[in-house]
This record gives C-alpha cells, sequence and structure tokens, in this order.
C-alpha cells in the first residue's frame, strides 16, 4: 500500500525590529489567488489579516475553513495555514504581523504575564472573525492598517494603544467557550510535530539544554528530530535556537545601556565571542555597530530588514 505523501511545510521567519516590532504587509499586489498551494506555512509571530474583498478559503491543518469580505484572521505563532480564494477571484488583503511581548512588554499587568496569544493556549482557537459579529475587531484593524499606511506624527504611538485595545480585545473572545471550533489536539502529527521544541525554545532560549532535551519534547530520537527539524525549518536545531538568541539580543542592545558581554550570557550564549561571531553572521553588523546605529533605529532597521528579511513578502 503505498504511503500518503507528507505535507510540506515552510517556516517563515519575520524580522520585526525593536522597539517597535509591527510590519505591514498592504497594497493592491496583495491579492490571493484561487490557486491552492502544495503547502502550508507558519511563522514565528503573531499575524492579523484583514480581508478587504471577495472570499475563500483558510486551510489550518487540511481542514478548510471559510471567510469573506470584512473578516479579521488572527493566526498564532507556529500554526500551519495556507489562504486561496474561490473560483475565480482574487480576494485583497493586509496583513500585520506582530510580536506581542515586544510591543506590549511596559502595558500589560503582573496578573496577564502568563497570557500569551503567541502559543496555542487556546483550546478552540477562532482564527476567522467576521466583521458582523465582530465589528469592534474589524474596526480596530482597520484604523491600525491606516495608521501604519499613512505613518503620521506619533503613529507609533497610536498603533501600539490599537494594537494593545485589539489584543486585550482578542483576549476577550478566545477565553469564551468555542463549542463549534476544531480544537488544534486533532492536527496531524506532521504540522505539530516540531512545535512543542519552537516553543520551548521561544520560552528558554536564554537557558542552557541540549538537541537531546528537544527531542525528548516532540517525543523522538535525536536523529530523527534533527531530520525533521531541518526539513521544515531549512536550518538545524542549534542554527535556530542561536538565530533567536541573536534577535532576542536585539531588543537589549537597543532598549537597555548594559554591556554586550552581560547581554550575551542574558540570551544564552556562554561567551562573547561566540555571541559577537553568531550576530555577524546572522545581521551582518557587529553588536557594537548596530547598538551605534539605534538612534538612527528607523533608517536602519528599514536597510537591514531588506538584507535579513527572510518571510513572506509577496502572495503566492
Amino acid at each position: 500500500m503505498a504511503k500518503n505523501k507528507p505535507v510540506v511545510t515552510e517556516y517563515r521567519d519575520y524580522y520585526l525590529p525593536p522597539p517597535f516590532p509591527v510590519l505591514l504587509l498592504s497594497g493592491d499586489y496583495w491579492r490571493i489567488s484561487d490557486v491552492i498551494s502544495p503547502r502550508l506555512h507558519f511563522h514565528n509571530c503573531l499575524e492579523i489579516g484583514i480581508c478587504h474583498s471577495d472570499d475563500g478559503f483558510m486551510s489550518f491543518y487540511g481542514r478548510e475553513t471559510p471567510f469573506r469580505e470584512g473578516d479579521v484572521t488572527v493566526v498564532p505563532r507556529n500554526v500551519p495555514h495556507t489562504t486561496y480564494s474561490s473560483g475565480g477571484k482574487a480576494s485583497l488583503w493586509s496583513y500585520l504581523m506582530i510580536d506581542p511581548k515586544g510591543l506590549f512588554r511596559d502595558l500589560l499587568p503582573a496578573a496577564w504575564q502568563h497570557y500569551d496569544l503567541l502559543s496555542y493556549e487556546f483550546q478552540n482557537f477562532r482564527y476567522i472573525l467576521s466583521s458582523a459579529q465582530y465589528p469592534s475587531v474589524y474596526q480596530l484593524a482597520m484604523m491600525i492598517v491606516e495608521e501604519m499606511r499613512l505613518q503620521r506624527p506619533g503613529y507609533q504611538l497610536i498603533t501600539r494603544g490599537l494594537l494593545f485595545s485589539l489584543y486585550v480585545e482578542i483576549y476577550r473572545i478566545e477565553s469564551e467557550e468555542t463549542p463549534d471550533s476544531f480544537s488544534q489536539n486533532n492536527a496531524p502529527p506532521h504540522s505539530t510535530g516540531i512545535m512543542p521544541a519552537l516553543d520551548y525554545i521561544e520560552n528558554y532560549y536564554m537557558q542552557q539544554f541540549s538537541i537531546e532535551d528537544l527531542a525528548k519534547l516532540c517525543h523522538w530520537s535525536p536523529t530523527h528530530f534533527r531530520r525533521i527539524f531541518h526539513e521544515m525549518m531549512g536550518i538545524s536545531p542549534l542554527d535556530f535556537l542561536n538565530n533567536t538568541r541573536v534577535m532576542k539580543s536585539c531588543a537589549l542592545l537597543c532598549g537597555s545601556s548594559r554591556s554586550i558581554l552581560e547581554i550575551s550570557g542574558m540570551v544564552g550564549f556562554q561567551s562573547v565571542s561566540s555571541y559577537n561571531r553568531h550576530f555577524l553572521e546572522i545581521m551582518k553588523i557587529s553588536p557594537r555597530e548596530y547598538r551605534k546605529h539605534s538612534a538612527e533605529q528607523n533608517e536602519f532597521a528599514e536597510n537591514l530588514l531588506v538584507r535579513q528579511y527572510s518571510g513572506w513578502m509577496r502572495p503566492e
């Protein structure tokens, strides 16, 4: 009996520059065709999409969920999905890619520190929110897109406040009972196999742990884990861990006066020489130079984004 072909899944790593980790993907070229992609994708940040026209389907773990004009989609980190329009249509979208932890670090009260919409802690997550049922979500999302698009004076302050309001509103919705939604526990193994390792790296990158520890979280042998991880992510588990540590250090370089030696230890590197080497390899600039240019953050981050960007910059 022939084996079923595995679903190809892509990991899309978006670099969201501190201290304002928000990226808007918008414009007339963001039209999603009716061609169904042969692969799912997932990313390292929270994705909020706004459908401006037409209708179609989003596929999560191989299960199709319909969307229509006015819907707002909310896709947490590490959730495999793809989007396609109904036959003969090309729906128009805007997307906001966000790192809530970095954006709301000084806004969340202590009681909310455990809450992370980036993870899949909600067992019946509503990925698609209609404007008819949730008008406040749609209005907030549209206001955010407009602020990001026009970039008038003070737009970052206003956008941060609007996104925080949207974040709380989504929390309220997802905290309710959702008996008609499907649980992520029903996702097939090929889609979620390495997710425990990705979540562990995100939460504990600053600590010391082995690849064997990550493999145990996924209930695989180290050899099998390394092979599957590389197939899905395009890099080894160790390289991914080092990339994560370097990206986390960028916020500390820009937002604190700690020494580079101290920062290297805070993000998990065991020596400053190792940190400097990996930072230069990944960012194409040294930590010291990165910090020096942080005063010119807007211009520098824009140029850096072009070099380092490995996410989805155009619709398929």
